[in-house]
């Protein structure tokens, strides 16, 4: 399926403007939800209610929203008025300064998204683009979107431009709050942990190479269950209690005489992928006489 833009924005780079249009960099993978039921087996549903009388359910076409401006005192939105506000966002991108590319902490990235030229912003994106990756500079900018004013990092990668939502300094927790005890390493641990560094390190890091082995395994044991099965809990190592001494020298010799574990292959096997797919289709059944029987794996409840 093609990616769908968001948003058909504008790129101001001094006084050259670049028509793109926005899209999300990332998507859910979808993580293994749980439905509440009662303990028949029927699904339950979510009221709202009014706080000042519990009795009263109150329909979706009859809620607003309000702000908060003193203790239990609001100030009604009608729809069009909240529409307004979120219109009000500007569409352009403006550049304010252009940094070295490595100078903003991952710290402070929030949701990234991805930018594509719009009709006749092909040259100038391309220019644009070119520059920073020959300069080894990002750029900054402002971007107001829904209502709230951005500050982001615009950055080249494959071929085309990344926009990075930053966080302010106010919503970044430090370090130094938490007052972390300073400790002297000698140079004999320092030198055995630089082996064990070096023992396992890789040039680059290949996302396609990992996979959620968790996921994998809730998925697993929700098809045992539907043949019947019990769910027995996953037994791990178990790790050394805060209040252990541990011989650091000697941990860390262990650590290098130690093979590296392989990479595990990316994703499922094919068989296995379809499965998944089939069970996304297909009903697990109620009756425990049933779900007694083995069950095939298309069998699966629906997530």
């Amino acid at each position: 399926m093609a990616a769908r833009s968001i948003a058909s924005l504008t790129l101001s780079f001094g006084l050259v403007s670049i028509p793109v249009k926005l899209y999300s960099a990332t998507e859910s993978a979808g993580s293994v939800k749980f439905n509440l039921l009662t303990k028949e087996g029927s699904r339950v549903k979510q009221q709202y209610v009014s706080e000042k009388d519990p009795s009263v359910v109150v329909p979706r076409s009859e809620m607003v929203k309000g702000y908060e401006f003193e203790k239990d005192r609001f100030v009604l939105f009608s729809p069009e008025e909240l529409k307004a506000l979120e219109e009000s966002s500007s569409p352009t991108i403006e550049i304010m300064s252009f940094i070295p590319e490595k100078s903003v902490d991952p710290l402070y990235y929030d949701k990234a998204y991805l930018l594509a030229p719009d009709k006749r912003g092909g040259k100038p994106y391309a220019l644009l683009a070119e520059a920073m990756r020959q300069s080894g500079r990002c750029a900054l900018a402002k971007w107001a979107w829904k209502a709230k004013q951005y500050v982001v990092q615009i950055r080249p990668a494959e071929g085309g431009l990344v926009l990075q939502q930053l966080l302010y300094a106010a919503e970044v927790r430090s370090l130094k709050d938490l007052d972390i005890e300073k400790v002297e390493v000698s140079k004999a641990e320092l030198q055995l942990a630089l082996q064990l560094i070096d023992q396992i390190a890789t040039d680059s890091y290949d996302p396609a190479q990992y996979v959620d082995e968790e996921k994998q395994r809730v998925l697993a044991a929700i098809d045992q269950k539907i043949a019947g099965k019990q769910v027995v809990a996953a037994t791990h190592e178990e790790a050394a209690s805060s209040g252990q001494v541990i011989d650091l020298m000697e941990a860390l010799k262990a650590s290098l005489a130690k093979k590296p574990a392989a990479a595990k292959p990316a994703g499922e096997p094919a068989a296995a992928t379809k499965e998944r797919k089939a069970a996304r289709r297909g009903t697990a059944t109620k009756d425990s006489d049933e779900a007694a029987a083995p069950a095939p794996a298309k069998a699966r409840a629906r997530k």
